[in-house]
């Protein structure tokens, strides 16, 4: 069976597919890292510093918050960067999967960000302390321009990756956050309740839980080779089946390389016999157009009655 058996590797960049699966955007985002580090690490020590004069629980729940966003961009900064690091024999996809592994830490920082910001309020329910109401809204207000003009430095490669994409979310989402901070120092500065501040630390716990929870579960399903979201299995199947001269496919395996890049192996059985490099290069053409799949192994079986140890569902 060996003699009859061919690998075409396909290595693409660029992604031009649609439905939701894989984009690029730019290939380097590096600058955008560096200047919404920069950005969000001179505002924390603005809004930390507040909070602490303000006794406002709000602002430094923000602040932590921002913490654990510039950890976060600084881990997806180091993730792209060693993405793009050359193959070598140790590793043979270079270290693409960095950037799934940066992702994944990113989930798990916040969510201990989360941890922290909860305690925190509920200790505050019982011993609420004066609140400068106009003080707490005017630092949100300048964090509202930091977050919305760094989001908006990842807002073009957002659909393709999910580092970047994450950043995006973290940035609009505390975008958002900040602006209910405003509202909750205006509102405790006309009524004196105090109490508002640890319900809005409780309302951005919320939303860090929200944009978190997709980013985890996107995140663990990368790092475990899970079929990208957006790619049907059975329609890459049954799209190598209809290539002319394809009497079936099996041990089709569809996964994710780095955060923007997929890779997928596959055995074809052509009965007709071998049909050259012209119809390789045209499947791998296919998947790349249809899927978005850029790195493509095809192996191909043109004797039916020579069983493939591989073809049994579920073997790998």
């Amino acid at each position: 069976m060996a003699g009859h058996h061919d690998h075409h590797h396909g290595h693409g960049h660029g992604h031009g597919h649609d439905r939701g699966h894989h984009h690029h955007g730019p290939a380097d985002f590096g600058r955008a890292f560096a200047i919404g580090i920069g950005l969000n690490i001179a505002f924390i020590v603005v809004e930390a510093g507040f909070g602490f004069v303000a006794h406002s629980m709000a602002l430094l729940a923000d602040a932590g918050h921002n913490l654990s966003d510039v950890l976060g961009l600084a881990m997806a900064w180091g993730g792209a960067t060693l993405a793009r690091r050359a193959p070598s024999k140790r590793f043979t996809y270079g270290l693409r999967g960095s950037s799934i592994l940066a992702s994944l830490g990113n989930a798990l920082l916040l969510l201990v960000a989360l941890g922290a910001i909860v305690l925190e309020a509920i200790e505050r329910f019982g011993s609420p302390a004066p609140i400068a109401g106009p003080t707490v809204s005017a630092v949100a207000a300048i964090g509202i321009a930091v977050n919305l003009a760094t989001a908006l430095l990842f807002a073009r490669g957002r659909k393709g990756d999910i580092n970047i994409r994450g950043a995006f979310l973290h940035m609009a989402g505390d975008a958002a956050v900040s602006a209910g901070v405003v509202i909750a120092g205006l509102v405790i500065w006309r009524t004196g309740l105090a109490w508002i501040d640890p319900v809005v630390s409780l309302v951005i716990a919320a939303i860090i839980f929200w944009q978190t929870w997709g980013l985890l579960a996107e995140s663990i399903e990368m790092s475990l080779s899970a079929v990208p979201r957006g790619i049907d299995f059975d329609a890459v199947g049954a799209a190598l089946c209809a290539l002319s001269g394809v009497a079936d496919t099996h041990d089709l395996h569809i996964w994710p390389m780095s955060t923007t890049e997929t890779v997928l192996t596959a055995h074809l059985v052509m009965p007709a016999g071998h049909p050259g490099d012209v119809f390789l290069s045209h499947a791998q053409a296919m998947l790349h157009e249809r899927f978005g799949i850029g790195h493509a192994t095809l192996q191909i079986e043109v004797d039916p009655a020579c069983y493939c140890a591989l073809e049994d569902a579920g073997k790998v």
